[in-house]
């Protein structure tokens, strides 16, 4: 009777932990889903004006600046069609503070081309920087190819400290066909609804399970 009795309580133990784990992933379904719909309303909103220091990420933004050319940084990326080229960086300055701006892709045979601006009044998004891959190849300054925008070469190939944001032109400001500037959305990993339901079914599983045994034995 006593194995009997632990028995169950250990089923039940681990039934109330997949239930708990189950609920914790709809807790997390809804507050993503919020902070995606604060994103979208963000991105979809009048730019504001930008003055270097009301950093938000997502933000849309519009402000003076003036680029850097002499220290363009090519980073390796796919355009939409997944075709490789690599994404413009320059160094820009906001209201005396310093920047990085993502001017847009081009592809590989447009490497060498500044695609100089002529003004100087921008729309943009605002964006955290992505978080350091541990699994991409290292940059090659000397030739200048990159694959993170990491802060210690950035600080050896510019000599300067940047905020941990990328400013994302949105613009058209030059009749080129390039760079074609990124399309920035809230486009950020949404599975709990997934985990949620997988965690559930397992209850549910374990129980029936137990409920089948019990009956058989009991």
């Amino acid at each position: 009777m006593k194995n009997k009795l632990a028995f169950s309580l250990f089923v039940y133990f681990f039934i109330l932990v997949f239930l708990s784990l189950g609920v914790w992933q709809m807790i997390r379904l809804n507050w993503k889903l919020t902070l995606i719909k604060q994103i979208n309303q963000s991105l979809d909103s009048e730019p504001s004006e930008f003055n270097g220091t009301n950093l938000t990420n997502f933000r849309s933004i519009k402000f003076v600046g003036k680029i850097d050319y002499n220290n363009q940084i090519y980073l390796y990326s796919l355009n939409e069609k997944g075709a490789p080229g690599f994404d413009l960086i320059n160094p820009i300055i906001i209201n005396d503070k310093l920047f990085l701006v993502n001017r847009g892709w081009i592809p590989r045979n447009q490497k060498g081309k500044k695609f100089q601006l002529n003004n100087k009044n921008f729309t943009a998004i605002l964006k955290e920087k992505s978080k350091f891959n541990y699994f991409k190849p290292e940059n090659d300054l000397e030739n200048n190819y990159w694959f993170t925008l990491n802060d210690e070469d950035l600080n050896k190939f510019t000599g300067k400290i940047f905020p941990n944001y990328i400013i994302y032109l949105n613009n058209r400001v030059n009749d080129k066909n390039y760079p074609l500037q990124k399309n920035i959305t809230a486009n950020i990993s949404n599975n709990h609804l997934k985990y949620a339901l997988t965690w559930f079914s397992l209850a549910i599983s374990i129980f029936l399970i137990y409920l089948y045994f019990r009956k058989k034995n009991y």
